[in-house]
């Protein structure tokens, strides 16, 4: 399929503002129509998420997640473990990294669910999705200097009823969860 009609091209960009966390430029580029149009982009590294999947004593199917504080909303939110890649590190690597900083688990079984933009229309990075299976516990959380993380197990279903209602309120642990339910290599019932 031709979608040259559709291709912007970049003629030149520059970085109006750079955090720790990311960086934010200005870009000129030209329409397949010919007009130049300026955009504003923010560049951050690639990010992970991980939905560990564990079976509870009484047989049910249960996710690991942590509860922590989000400055933007100024709120609480349950989410699925994961983060920012470090340099050098794979998506699987970040993955079950972050899996046993905030929880304490290590996985067995790791399976990769899909790559998206988070936002393409204005970010730049990708954020990269795992499910996690097997896991085993490991002696305590490792949290950055700055994280302050409750990890909870909460059953499956539970969480796919109050997606989308506070305290689950992020969009990554959404898509995550949609992944899931639709690329998992095993099936549940929710």
């Amino acid at each position: 399929m031709d979608t040259s009609h559709l291709t912007w091209k970049e003629i030149e960009h520059k970085e109006v503002y750079r955090s720790r966390i990311f960086s934010v430029r200005d870009t000129k580029s030209r329409s397949p129509g010919g007009e130049v149009r300026e955009f504003t982009i923010i560049d951050a590294p690639d990010w992970v998420i991980v939905a560990p999947l564990i079976t509870t004593a009484a047989g049910e199917d249960a996710f690991v997640m942590v509860n922590q504080w989000r400055h933007g909303s100024g709120s609480l939110s349950m989410e699925f473990p994961g983060g920012v890649l470090e340099p050098g590190e794979t998506p699987e690597e970040g993955a079950l990294r972050e899996l046993s900083e905030e929880t304490a688990m290590k996985a067995g079984t790791i399976v990769h669910l899909g790559t998206m933009g988070p936002n393409p229309a204005i970010m730049s990075n990708h954020t990269h999705f795992f499910c996690a299976y097997d896991l085993m516990p490991l002696p305590s959380q490792k949290l950055d200097d700055d994280e302050y993380v409750d990890s909870v197990i909460i059953n499956a279903g539970e969480v796919a009823r109050n997606m989308g209602k506070p305290p689950y309120i992020h969009a990554l642990t959404a898509a995550a969860l949609a992944l899931f339910i639709t690329q998992a290599p095993r099936s549940m019932a929710f």
